[in-house]
């Protein structure tokens, strides 16, 4: 009786791969980071002669390209976590940075005023997701299919297509600065992470999000106003693109209605790279800020060694997809534990 017991038991083997396979689905992300650091630091003399990689100022310009992605997939990681996706932050950003230049041109209301319009702008297309999604009760997939066009189409109609100049050199002296050396948008960045790990893993807002990608219904029944919380996680989600649109202004020194394209997928493939899962239920901010820096470095990467820009879509799309299929093998081995 007793070897059958011990014969059911799991082996020591066994139990040592399950380690490994948590460790690497918690920290394999990390290493990816750091094995792509290496590789670029040794190619990229090679390959250009010179080391333009490990310079302050090309770091720097990583940071800065990752800066803007990560805000807004900060965002879509508490979407995608309460079990939605978000397709329309792109078109956000183009229509928040369009009525921020506007508002600040016609209106003369300052630097602090366009950025409090770019996330105000961002908060309300949230919050229309969010109604149309817990009020109307469209799918996540086709209420935000359905506003990327409605957002980038009223962005095209106020500014007439054109681009918004001459708001003032304020906005971009403010937030595209730097303090101590480090781009403002780069600061940005860091407290929005801090604190919105601090929100998703110790907050009744972060517990709610996981229990709602977990289970909406059990969440429900819990007692949890789960169509509220929903409201407030797209809202979350369009503040934070916002926010991010008003820097992007600040850099370009313009606002554009057809930028931000494809701002959705780089958002998506940081959030679902860094380990959070597309079924909803799973998320980190710490794996997110890891994505956008891969993305951002291969980018970087790309520029280095003189690659057209139409093969950052490919390489983009190929890690969303490479991203879902390491998602589906996390939850495999999840449902072996």
């Amino acid at each position: 009786m007793e070897s059958k017991i011990e014969a059911a038991l799991p082996s020591a083997a066994y139990e040592q791969r399950l380690r490994w396979a948590r460790f690497v689905a918690r920290y394999g992300i990390v290493f990816v980071l750091l094995l792509i650091v290496v590789i670029l630091s040794i190619l990229t003399p090679i390959i250009r002669g010179e080391q333009l990689f490990l310079t302050p100022r090309n770091l720097l310009q990583v940071g800065l390209q990752a800066s803007i992605n990560a805000i807004i997939a900060v965002g879509m990681t508490f979407v995608i976590t309460s079990g939605g996706i978000d397709l329309s932050v792109g078109s956000m950003v183009a229509l928040a940075g369009v009525l921020a230049a506007m508002a600040m041109k016609e209106l003369q209301i300052g630097a602090f005023g366009g950025f409090v319009v770019a996330v105000g702008v961002g908060a309300l297309c949230g919050l229309f997701n969010g109604f149309l999604i817990t009020r109307i009760g469209l799918s996540p997939f086709i209420a935000t299919l359905g506003t990327m066009g409605v957002f980038r189409g009223i962005g095209l109609v106020v500014s007439q297509g054109q681009s918004i100049y001459g708001f003032g050199r304020e906005f971009s002296q403010i937030f595209a600065g730097a303090v101590i050396g480090i781009p403002v948008p780069v600061i940005v960045a860091a407290i929005v992470a801090l604190l919105f790990w601090f929100v998703l893993n110790h907050t009744r807002f972060g517990k709610y999000t996981i229990a709602i990608g977990g289970s909406e219904e059990i969440t429900r029944l819990a007692g949890v106003p789960v169509k509220n919380y929903k409201m407030g996680i797209y809202a979350l989600c369009g503040v934070l693109t916002g926010a991010a649109a008003a820097l992007l202004l600040a850099r370009l020194s313009s606002g554009d209605p057809t930028f931000g394209r494809f701002f959705e997928l780089d958002a998506i493939a940081a959030a679902v790279m860094g380990g959070t899962s597309l079924s909803g239920g799973e998320g980190t901010i710490t794996g997110t800020i890891v994505g956008a820096l891969i993305i951002s470095l291969v980018q970087n990467a790309m520029n280095l060694f003189n690659v057209p820009s139409y093969w950052q879509d490919i390489i983009v799309g190929s890690v969303i997809v490479a991203a879902v299929i390491l998602d589906q093998l996390r939850k495999r081995q999840s449902r072996v534990a």
